[in-house]
This record gives C-alpha cells, sequence and structure tokens, in this order.
C-alpha cells in the first residue's frame, strides 16, 4: 500500500498544468546554513499552489531519508503531519552537507491480453513487474519513473560527497554549491539523467512569495548538450526549482514535462487520459528549494 501511495504521488508530479493552477510539491527548511557543532534544522514539507505557504494538502514524509556529510544514513525526528503541511527536525552533528531526500520510483506500461489492451496497476515496481504480467499477454510495453525533491542543509563549510550521482532519475550534480548562493551572481547546475548529461532539459525556477505579487516571475531554462545551466538570482530569497520529463507517450501530447508541478509524494492521484499510441516515454521530475542570499 505504501508503494503504491509514492507512485501515485510521482505520478501527479509528473501532470502538466498551467503555472497559475498549479500544485507544487516543497520541502523548506528553517535554515540551509548553520554554524558550530550540534545544531537543529526544522523542516516544512507541503503541497500547495502558492509556494511556502501552507494552503492546500501535506506532503508525505515516510520515505524521507537523509544523507549525512559523510555519505552515512540520518534520520528524521519529531514527524508530525497536520491538516495543510507536514513538519520534521534533523540534527545536524556532523560538519559539511546534508541531503533531505523524498525518491519514489516505479514502472508504467501496458500490455494486450485477449484482444485488449490492459494497463499496469498503479504501484508496479522493478522488483514486482513479473507478476504485474499476466501468462498470455503481449505487446508488454514499460518505462520507468521516477521522482525526485531534495533540499540541502550545511552546518560549517559545504562540502560535497553527498552530490556523488546514484545513477537514477533526474539528478543535480552542482557545479556552484546549493547552499552557497548570492543574488546577482551566476550559479552553474549540471543534471544528469539516469547518470548521463540531460541535455535540452527545461529547467524552471520560480521565487518564493507568489501569494504577495501578480507576477509569477518565472524563470525559464534549458540545459546545454553537458546538462549544464546557468541561473543568475534577480535577488535574494527563496527559489523553487523544478525539471521534467514525459508526461504523455512517444508521439502523443503531453509528450514533455513543462513545469511539472501538479502534486508529488502525497497528492491523490490524477485523472489518467486515454494513452495515445505508441510506448510510454520515461518519466522523471526533479524539484528542490534553494536560499540565495544578498551580496
Amino acid at each position: 500500500m505504501k508503494s503504491r501511495f509514492l507512485i501515485a504521488g510521482a505520478l501527479a508530479v509528473l501532470m502538466v498544468s498551467g503555472a497559475a493552477q498549479a500544485h507544487r510539491q516543497w520541502m523548506l527548511p528553517s535554515s540551509t546554513t548553520l554554524s558550530g557543532t550540534d545544531s537543529w534544522v526544522t523542516v516544512d514539507a507541503a503541497v500547495s499552489n502558492d509556494l511556502f505557504y501552507f494552503e492546500h494538502f501535506p506532503m508525505q514524509t515516510d520515505n524521507i531519508v537523509v544523507t549525512e556529510p559523510d555519505g552515512a544514513t540520518g534520520k528524521i525526528e519529531n514527524a508530525a503531519k497536520g491538516r495543510y503541511r507536514s513538519t520534521f527536525d534533523v540534527h545536524l552533528t556532523k560538519p559539511g552537507t546534508y541531503r533531505i531526500a523524498s525518491v519514489s520510483t516505479g514502472v508504467m506500461g501496458s500490455y494486450m491480453l485477449n484482444g485488449k489492451q490492459e494497463r499496469l496497476p498503479r504501484g508496479t515496481t522493478k522488483d514486482k513487474l513479473a507478476t504485474a504480467i499476466p501468462a498470455g499477454a503481449t505487446d508488454v510495453q514499460t518505462a520507468e519513473m521516477s521522482n525526485r525533491n531534495e533540499i540541502f542543509v550545511t552546518l560549517g563549510a559545504p562540502s560535497t560527497t553527498i552530490f556523488k550521482p546514484t545513477g537514477s532519475g533526474i539528478e543535480l550534480v552542482p557545479v556552484t554549491h546549493p547552499n552557497d548562493l548570492v543574488s546577482g551572481e551566476a550559479a552553474t547546475f549540471q543534471f544528469l539523467l539516469d547518470g548521463k548529461p540531460a541535455s535540452d532539459l527545461k529547467v524552471t525556477v520560480i521565487p518564493g512569495g507568489i501569494r504577495y505579487r501578480d507576477a509569477l516571475g518565472q524563470i525559464d531554462l534549458t540545459t546545454d548538450k553537458d546538462g549544464k545551466v546557468a541561473v543568475t538570482w534577480p535577488q535574494p530569497g527563496l527559489y523553487w526549482l523544478n525539471a521534467s520529463i514525459g508526461g504523455g507517450r512517444e508521439g502523443g501530447p503531453g509528450g514533455t514535462g513543462g513545469e511539472g508541478g501538479a502534486g508529488g509524494a502525497g497528492a491523490p492521484p490524477a485523472p489518467r487520459p486515454q494513452a495515445p499510441a505508441g510506448p510510454p516515454q520515461r518519466r522523471a521530475a526533479y524539484i528542490t528549494t534553494l536560499e540565495v542570499l544578498a551580496p
């Protein structure tokens, strides 16, 4: 049941919707840079229309993993879920940069059985794919989907150990450290898809505070042949960054992810549109929250 719930959330986060109507998943730490040798960070996690404002529903925290600066696995503490948000704490006891991430993966696809096209059930994972396809099925078509929502917090001097790629889904490999961002200066990030540079990947950056301004302030970027993109921050503050691919089938509508911010882990399943002909596309989404400081 848990796996099914997570995959439903992953599907929802990959749905494309208009910027003004989007439900965006996000995590927000109480601080991204701290000093000393023993500190705590409280994280809010939610899905909302207005970034970093609680008005829709809480994000699930069951699969959140903390990676400590030396690569060891940490934990979240004091987790709680309210009506509009979830919260949890992370105890920082090692110097360097921590990753706090919610990652979900799964498989989607279809097959023919007795002259009728059937779809794989929601929640199908790689290890259960063989049992999900009944005997006698033909024209089996499958594709992977993955969703990564992560934030970075640094105690003392920034470190880079946690940025070693896993080779699954969309991943950020910073050229500029994500906890060393300054307004008016360009930051360069590299994106990988399944361990390889993700060229021509659409990246969306939106500053927080949507609720208090008329213009969305969205910045649309595209990665180069090496999967790199440069972002010049217009002002200090919090920013939501999203990159995604997929959302449809090859040759059918919805083949590019665009903003890809509808829903998230914990979102109710979105309606499933009728699939056009052709194999399913690889689907993947990446989300992070970044803090940009004044010069």
